[in-house]
């Protein structure tokens, strides 16, 4: 559904604000289902300060999801349908807030039903006399394309070739179609979409393929230990800043700068294996965990769960980094939800190494883990 056929438009004339916050999660669906059951319990505890102000009952800001549950219940005013419907909004999004694990549609699609529960029981009772609640719908997923086109024309074309091949030739013996060149690759029949090579680098006699999501990738100097110095070099030389910039053959490109050698070609090379294969993990986590928010550092992450966002960078939350604190405040970046998904990123302040920020990654892990054990 669009945003001009989203199911709750129908509350339009109730209420705006419900109506745009039901569309949001409704997109948010199968986009971000940690997203939908974060929010929804929102949305319902927005419901709720409507019918405790409408039936003119004590509701303090300090009263949270759960207080205010309680308190129309033992007042009289839910059925235990409903009762159950709120608690399962908010127990389901707490989990969401909290905990690091995958959260599936089929969970964001149960929340959805009991929001419907919440809303239909609202309406009817708080809402115009003459008023119809629409039947329960489900959401639709939005229809994307899986492969960008360049893509999918690379990959038809590999397998017009494999067609080709398989088609006997005038003398009943296979095609020479090109297959055996090593450019020509074979889409794998289960391959993730951006997955496809779309060139090989080479160095001496080795191979190394280069998926189509990172055609144009960010060769961020950081993420190369060895060749970090030798990238800055040649970037300046408008030779590695990006992927595609890259020759296809990596043996002598450190004579577009000086004092390098080819040790240092064979060095980038491998690190290049281990950047491709990091953003492979790194690719396939997010197109697992669709809408999950991810801190990476080198080949490790964590979930940026809503609580952990929150937390502020100071040094009484995080020790032995002070420096790094200080510089991140004065630019402004004051909790955690503010930092780089790429933490190796800041290793860019003065006097801040990869060190420092691995301080500072195992303090988030660690903070990260105590919170899903005391959920727990």
């Amino acid at each position: 559904m669009d945003k001009q056929s989203y199911f709750y438009k129908f509350l339009e004339p109730i209420s705006k604000e419900l109506a745009l916050v039901a569309c949001e999660l409704e997109n948010s669906i199968f986009t971000s289902p940690r997203t939908m059951l974060t929010h929804a319990r929102i949305f319902v505890e927005s419901i709720l300060q409507k019918v405790i102000r409408a039936e003119k009952l004590p509701d303090g800001p300090w009263t949270n999801l759960k207080e205010r549950i309680d308190l129309l219940n033992e007042n009289g005013y839910l059925i235990p349908q409903i009762r159950d419907a709120l608690h399962s909004v908010r127990q389901i999004g707490n989990q969401a807030a909290h905990d690091t694990r995958m959260f599936r549609y089929s969970e964001a699609l149960l929340s959805w039903e009991s929001v419907y529960q919440i809303v239909k029981w609202y309406v009817e009772v708080y809402g115009p006399v003459d008023f119809t609640v629409p039947n329960y719908q489900d959401p639709s997923p939005n229809v994307k394309q899986s492969y960008d086109i360049t893509e999918l024309e690379k990959r038809l074309k590999a397998l017009e070739e494999l067609l080709r091949g398989a088609i006997p030739g005038p003398n009943g013996h296979p095609r020479d179609t090109g297959t055996n060149n090593p450019s020509v690759t074979t889409p794998p029949e289960s391959e993730f979409p951006g997955f496809t090579t779309i060139r090989t680098l080479t160095y001496k006699n080795q191979q190394l393929q280069v998926p189509y999501f990172l055609r144009d990738a960010f060769l961020l100097p950081q993420r190369f230990a060895i060749s970090e110095t030798f990238l800055i070099r040649l970037g300046a030389e408008q030779q590695a800043r990006i992927m595609s910039e890259l020759p296809n053959n990596l043996e002598g490109i450190h004579k577009f700068v000086k004092r390098y050698n080819e040790k240092n070609d064979e060095s980038l090379f491998q690190e290049l294996k281990l950047f491709i294969e990091e953003e492979k993990i790194r690719k396939q986590l997010v197109m697992e965990r669709p809408g999950e928010l991810f801190f990476f550092y080198k080949a490790d992450h964590i979930v940026v769960t809503e609580e952990l966002s929150k937390i502020p960078l100071t040094t009484a939350e995080f020790t032995g980094i002070s420096n790094l604190l200080r510089q991140l405040n004065e630019d402004q970046i004051e909790t955690v939800e503010q930092l780089p998904r790429e933490l190796v990123i800041l290793a860019k302040y003065e006097n801040v190494g990869v060190g420092t920020v691995e301080k500072l990654f195992e303090q988030l892990k660690k903070k990260q883990q105590k919170r899903v054990l005391v959920q727990k």
